[in-house]
């Protein structure tokens, strides 16, 4: 499997054998009001900083297109975001489970990114692009 932008994530989840239901976590980059002078230089040159998150949601892959349908939908909520970060699951055999398993599965990937251990999702900024953390 080879994701490197959004569009390469939904051609993959398309072409498994189960229907996906992608996850996702809208995250604010900034800075902590302590930050010293090192911390703010590094946020500036997007090194470094905290990751909030602010709102997340499921979809059934069908409900997909492309990044600029993903940012023009949340843009309808008001609330600004930076970061997306991403995780799939099969779709649910049993809808009356569904709810429950996706909504265990979002509160995993927010407290997951609060700690900042976010090399187990993808993520992406409003372009598409996949971005890398070190």
């Amino acid at each position: 499997m080879s994701i490197a932008s959004y569009a390469d994530l939904l051609r993959e989840a398309a072409a498994q054998p189960q229907p996906q239901r992608l996850l996702f976590t809208f995250s604010q980059a900034g800075l902590p009001n302590d930050a010293n002078h090192s911390e703010q230089r590094r946020f500036e040159e997007r090194q470094g900083g905290t990751l909030t998150p602010v709102m997340c949601v499921d979809k059934p892959l069908q409900e997909l297109s492309d990044i600029e349908a993903l940012v023009t939908e949340s843009q309808h909520t008001r609330t600004p975001w930076d970061i997306v970060f991403v995780s799939s699951m099969s779709e649910p055999v049993t809808q009356p489970a569904a709810s429950k398993e996706v909504e265990t599965a979002l509160n995993k990937m927010v407290e997951a990114i609060k700690l900042g251990q976010v090399q187990m999702f993808l993520a992406f900024n409003r372009q598409g692009e996949l971005l890398q953390f070190h």
